[in-house]
């Protein structure tokens, strides 16, 4: 039942905040709520590294390493953001970012409910993302995280807010749009094999067993709707122009949901048609659009970020970039490029959310996310947050010892061993040029001058939230647990078959 209980938990979290009377309540709710998921994530891939995949209800819910990789990340991205949110939303509060002459309640409550029964909404969608065996399921479950987190973008009720989520929404909407289709062509190409006319012939598991039987003219198609449509989803060029204005409007905690975990989910979602067409196919064709896709998203990204004035802008460009990385890398493909992929989406989980976080505390205490009105060197004023947001930038340009220099030097191994040279020298290129841009603006913005405001003081949910995870970023540098590894390696397995 661990399949179902991670699925409902969150929901009971939502159920409480919606109707909690206090803000205390929605805060322990969201706790122990995430709290309970990140545990029952740790025992399924426990269970799953003991005895293998896992199913429920003949099948309509499954795991396997790919799904238990995917559901942990997203669980530990969750329960630091639950951690962050307290003091992130008590400071907003504190501040006067909330409205509170038109909500009706004392304090604010009423945004306090709104953040707290939405997240956890959004969380259960993007577990049943990875936990859904059926195709169909899956598409439904991507298109709530986007009811969802719509609503959290224009949770400040600003102009930009409210255009911003109306550009995430009519995007996203027609790539989901192009996601169904493809889901419906996937089902057709199944038409020959036994059981195809039941909801079973959508379960992603029976398809990849078949995979070789499908229509190939039928998945061909299928895949190209799907890599448009998860693609948006994921923020690939050039579907990515929501993105910025999304991760740059939505509240701190939500911001950094939306580039590690949901961009995980999408990418789960272009992983499973990727395997699906790559058997039916040959990995020629997905992985040669594949590289199309992650170098124009690569490239797109580097002139945005060069000359970028807005530091949370300029993460959301990061994400589109490494997005790009990682669909190189699925499009590379074999063994090498398949781990190179997970490596890449676990160290990039840590540290995107980490720099989310950090973006977030800087913006609160100097009232702004624009490079040239912070006054003064971050790490002179908020010595924590300026050395960890220093810290994190460096690991997620890819500086050693930090973790994503080894996942970043895997995918060059692996292009320049395929023989894919001009995506090795496309991808250097790139890469070099998203380093330079984005430690000039990050460096110019933690270092700085020695004028500024005061001091500010140690804030224990926030601090606390991005210690933890900068701890999590150094060690992973240097160390991966055997199980987490073995985890890793599994998931990578789920993509080449072996």
């Amino acid at each position: 039942m661990i399949l179902l209980l991670l699925i409902l938990v969150p929901c009971a979290a939502a159920a409480v905040s919606a109707l909690a009377r206090t803000r205390r309540t929605m805060e322990t709710a969201n706790l122990a709520a995430f709290g309970i998921a990140f545990a029952l994530a740790l025992t399924l891939a426990a269970q799953l590294l003991a005895s293998g995949p896992v199913s429920l209800w003949g099948g309509f819910l499954y795991a396997d390493s790919l799904s238990a990789l995917v559901s942990l990340l997203t669980a530990s991205v969750a329960l630091v953001c639950s951690v962050y949110a307290v003091g992130f939303l008590r400071e907003d509060q504190r501040s006067g970012a909330f409205d509170e002459g038109d909500d009706g309640e004392a304090g604010g409550l009423s945004q306090f409910r709104k953040y707290y029964t939405l997240t956890p909404l959004f969380v259960s969608a993007m577990l049943l993302v990875v936990l859904a065996n059926n195709l169909g399921v899956m598409w439904v479950a991507i298109e709530a995280t986007t009811l969802a987190s719509v609503f959290l973008v224009t949770f400040y009720g600003k102009v930009t807010s409210l255009e911003a989520a109306w550009k995430y929404a009519i995007i996203g909407g027609v790539g989901l749009s192009m996601a169904l289709f493809a889901t419906v062509l996937a089902f057709y190409s199944a038409h020959n094999l036994p059981g195809s006319d039941t909801l079973a012939g959508l379960n992603w598991s029976v398809l990849a067993s078949q995979a070789a039987r499908l229509d190939p003219t039928t998945m061909r198609l299928a895949f190209i709707l799907a890599l448009l449509g998860y693609g948006t989803k994921a923020g690939l060029a050039p579907m990515h122009t929501w993105k910025p204005d999304a991760y740059s409007e939505a509240p701190v905690p939500s911001a950094a949901l939306l580039s590690s975990a949901m961009l995980n989910c999408a990418l789960y979602g272009l992983v499973r048609f990727y395997v699906l067409t790559s058997r039916c196919l040959g990995a020629d064709f997905p992985g040669g659009l594949l590289l199309l896709f992650g170098m124009l998203s690569m490239g797109i990204s580097v002139p945005f970020i060069l000359v970028q004035k807005n530091f949370r802008r300029l993460l959301a460009y990061h994400t589109i970039d490494h997005a790009g990385i990682m669909v190189t890398a699925l499009g590379i493909g074999g063994k090498l490029g398949s781990l190179a992929l997970m490596l890449h989406m676990t160290y990039h989980t840590v540290a995107k959310a980490l720099l989310f976080l950090c973006a977030g505390r800087v913006c609160q205490h100097f009232k702004t996310d624009l490079f040239d009105k912070v006054k003064g060197g971050v790490i002179r004023v908020m010595p924590v947050a300026g050395t960890v947001f220093l810290m994190a930038m460096l690991a997620i340009v890819g500086m050693p010892p930090f973790s994503l220099f080894q996942s970043e030097f895997l995918i060059v191994r692996a292009a320049f061993g395929s023989g894919h040279y001009l995506a090795t020298v496309l991808f250097i290129l790139f890469g070099t040029g998203i380093f330079a841009g984005a430690l000039i603006h990050v460096g110019g913005l933690v270092l700085g001058s020695n004028d500024g405001p005061p001091a500010a003081a140690l804030h224990a949910w926030r601090d606390t939230s991005m210690l933890a995870m900068a701890a999590v970023l150094v060690v992973i540098g240097f160390w991966l647990p055997a199980p987490l590894l073995d985890l890793i390696r599994g998931a990578a397995r789920v993509v080449t078959g072996g």
